[in-house]
């Protein structure tokens, strides 16, 4: 059974505990750093908890993701030939931190910039920068203890990963380093799917999960409208809508995406 995290007085602390209070699900919007340019996605960034997003997830650009569908892959591309990199993504942390010092932000993304970085370096740059967690999708339980020790010594949560096929055995190690939220992958296969091919009984399938964990249970891949996301928000603790906002600012422009974020917030509020 995982314990209580330690990091019981942050930004995600204090959202969930804010939106318990109301008894709504958490709206986490998924954007890449540096798309489709630096100004338009600084200004995206800066914009989206006023149309309804709770937590942010900032995609740290990588040139080889490995679980991110066609349109967060395009997105990174257009990042890194823009010129973005990671000290870029923690100077837009910075900069929205002087305007909204409440709306947690999570990195996501691999560990291979961070290393060309500096682990340690990387760590203290974003808990400086205000960067309130992390998602590594390349890190594994059995290779992340040291990272983890390190973050959770900054303020910063740790967020695991579980997907439908983690075995029972492997659930233990993967949340003894969760912290903030755990991060409950919807279907196997890649972010994006044109469909919600989210495995059936996912009521069952977060309960189950609960038994492990006192974190908050949020739900992504695979949710692309208001009517996906009240049906995850029904169960979940938080709803995850990454690749459809990726792909209408790609497609419609910067004031598309924030309908769409504030389309998903009120189908969210509405649901309980």
């Amino acid at each position: 059974m995982n314990t209580a995290s330690a990091l019981s007085n942050t930004r995600l602390a204090r959202c969930f505990a804010t939106l318990r209070e109301v008894d709504r699900a958490a709206l986490v919007t998924y954007v890449m750093a540096g798309d489709p340019d630096a100004d338009t996605s600084r200004r995206l960034l800066e914009r989206l908890p006023a149309a309804g997003a709770d937590i942010i997830e900032l995609g740290m650009p990588f040139s080889d993701p490995m679980a991110d569908g066609v349109a967060i892959q395009r997105a990174g591309q257009r990042a890194l030939a823009n010129g973005h990199t990671l000290i870029r993504t923690l100077e837009m942390v910075r900069d929205f931190r002087q305007v909204d010092d409440d709306t947690p932000i999570v990195l996501m993304g691999y560990l291979n910039p961070i290393q060309r970085f500096g682990e340690s370096r990387f760590l203290q740059a974003a808990a400086d920068a205000g960067v309130d967690g992390l998602i590594l999708v390349d890190l594994p339980p059995e290779h992340g203890a040291a990272l983890t020790a390190k973050a959770r010594d900054l303020g910063l949560a740790r967020i695991p990963l579980v997907a439908p096929t983690t075995p029972a055995e492997r659930l233990p190690g993967l949340l003894a380093q969760g912290d903030g939220f755990v991060y409950r992958i919807a279907y196997n296969g890649i972010t994006g799917g044109r469909h919600m091919a989210m495995e059936d009984r996912l009521e069952t399938a977060v309960g189950e999960l609960k038994r492990h964990t006192t974190l908050p249970i949020a739900v992504g891949f695979g949710i692309r409208d208001g009517q996906t996301a009240a049906a995850v928000a029904r169960t979940a603790d938080a709803v995850v809508v990454g690749s459809a906002l990726v792909e209408t600012l790609a497609t419609q422009g910067t004031e598309a995406a924030l309908a769409l974020t504030r389309e998903l917030a009120e189908a969210i509020t509405i649901v309980r």
